[in-house]
């Protein structure tokens, strides 16, 4: 009788073990993917690819005039409003509370030179962080969907 309460206990051990096994396994199997945002970093990666990059921009001789006239307050706005919207369009905590991409860019002129210039000046943000290609690549994607609303439609001759 002794034996076989021993077995018992030995056999409700193995299947509390077994148990315990099974579900810490499926629980990893069933972790969702990490975000675009947290793959970048988080928001204080974000962050401080967005402060090189609108850095870049302001010092280019083609790009800085979409800046000219803007204080220094305004810039900042301009900064957190670009935090803001890369961190909600990858899956981050943040809301984008900006108007839209249309609207904030109507009027300017912006050029498809203007444009493949800053795009240069993100790769070159992303590159001075070491941001790996695949998150690289999903941020450009993302940004690029934006190109319609921002470039003006070229002048027909």
């Amino acid at each position: 009788m002794q034996v076989r309460l021993l077995d018992r206990g030995i056999l409700a051990g193995l299947l509390a073990l077994a148990m315990v096994t099974c579900l810490a396994v499926s629980d990893g199997a069933q972790q969702k993917p990490k975000t675009l945002y947290e793959r970048l970093g988080g928001y204080d990666a974000i962050a401080a690819v967005t402060d090189d990059f609108i850095g870049r921009l302001v010092a280019d001789k083609q790009i800085t005039r979409f800046f000219t006239g803007a204080s220094t307050d305004s810039k900042k706005r301009i900064r957190q409003l670009v935090v803001d919207q890369i961190c909600a369009a990858t899956g981050g905590p943040c809301i984008y509370i900006g108007r839209s991409m249309k609207a904030s860019h109507e009027g300017l002129g912006i050029t498809e030179s203007d444009w493949q210039v800053s795009v240069g000046h993100l790769v070159a943000a992303l590159d001075k962080f070491k941001v790996p290609q695949k998150e690289k690549d999903e941020l450009l994607a993302a940004v690029s969907s934006l190109k319609p609303d921002i470039v003006a439609p070229a002048m027909s001759k």
